[in-house]
């Protein structure tokens, strides 16, 4: 059995993507999948699986040496298990940039493609399948797209990703704005979230010059109830610097979906100051608006340089 995961913190697209791709080796494959989580779903994919009357994946701890296992949504070994090269990986299908620093026994096929979201990908690598989908995979694939993309609001859209959503909505009979709002009306759901859940709610780790940055995204409908935790938040954030030793700090970008702008945290120095030099701004209180700016992958991690 190949074990299908995403990365740890995971988000709609990464669940959503490992359920996909495990159901596709289950109806048009040789070899048995069954999807897994490295992590507590946010509210907005519980809602999307609920939605389509998909069973959450089971959550997983860990593997051992020699398990397969098929990688989606992220090629990034820091985003994985500390041992995952112990592993037997047989595919990788992503969306993001290349990393480095997964290793294989043997040649294997990666597939990464220059689109919003790792469904897209999904649905052009399995070919007419992705045209004829049940219905609960093709509502988990429209609902990955919408996710990525904010509904098409992201930098990260491309054509062909709207293309395929649009002919998704058309096939399930639903209006894709009114849909994308239930969407982000659930993940902006985060009253039972402690601090630190919050924090690690959609959380990675990237390298800025000859540092490691964590970079925490909450996207809202409702900022202002986030940010009137600033002070929690800012409490959790010294934690997870005492715990995690390989980062020096972490930035956390609150998006607001509608307004399509980010708040960062700039609560101490080192945070004014490498927000002020990556994104040209004169950084005066513990926060900083930043219109514009709504994707981690395209329009932050690309911007940030140490002052």
């Amino acid at each position: 059995m190949i074990k299908v995961f995403a990365h740890i913190s995971p988000d709609t697209d990464a669940v959503g993507s490992a359920i996909l791709w495990s159901w596709y080796m289950n109806t048009h494959g040789s070899q048995k999948a069954t999807p897994f989580v490295l992590g507590t779903l946010n509210k907005e994919t519980s809602f999307v699986l609920n939605k389509w009357g998909v069973v959450e994946p089971e959550l997983l701890s860990g593997i051992e040496k020699g398990d397969e296992v098929v990688i989606v949504d992220t090629n990034n070994p820091q985003e994985l298990f500390p041992n995952i090269n112990e592993a037997k990986i047989v595919k990788i299908i992503d969306h993001h940039k290349l990393f480095g620093g997964l290793e294989t026994s043997g040649p294997i096929e990666v597939i990464l493609k220059p689109l919003a979201s790792t469904a897209s990908v999904i649905h052009d690598s399995i070919g007419d399948v992705g045209d004829k989908l049940p219905k609960d995979m093709a509502g988990i694939m429209l609902s990955c797209i919408l996710s990525d993309t904010l509904a098409f609001r992201s930098p990260t859209t491309t054509a062909h990703d709207k293309d395929i959503a649009e002919k998704l909505a058309k096939q399930l009979g639903i209006d894709i704005q009114s849909y994308a709002n239930e969407m982000f009306s659930a993940k902006s759901d985060v009253s039972d979230f402690t601090d630190m859940g919050l924090l690690h709610m959609d959380s990675k780790k990237f390298p800025v010059g000859d540092k490691n940055i964590r970079i925490s995204v909450i996207e809202t409908t409702t900022p202002a109830s986030i940010l009137a935790r600033k002070d929690g938040l800012v409490s959790a954030i010294k934690e997870i610097l005492t715990k995690e030793t390989d980062i020096v700090d972490v930035l956390v970008f609150v998006v607001d979906i509608f307004k399509e702008e980010a708040t960062v945290l700039t609560y101490n120095q080192f945070t004014k100051d490498l927000v002020a030099t990556s994104f040209g701004v004169t950084v005066s209180s513990d926060t900083e608006v930043l219109p514009g700016i709504v994707s981690r992958k395209k329009q932050i991690v690309p911007a940030l340089k140490l002052p």
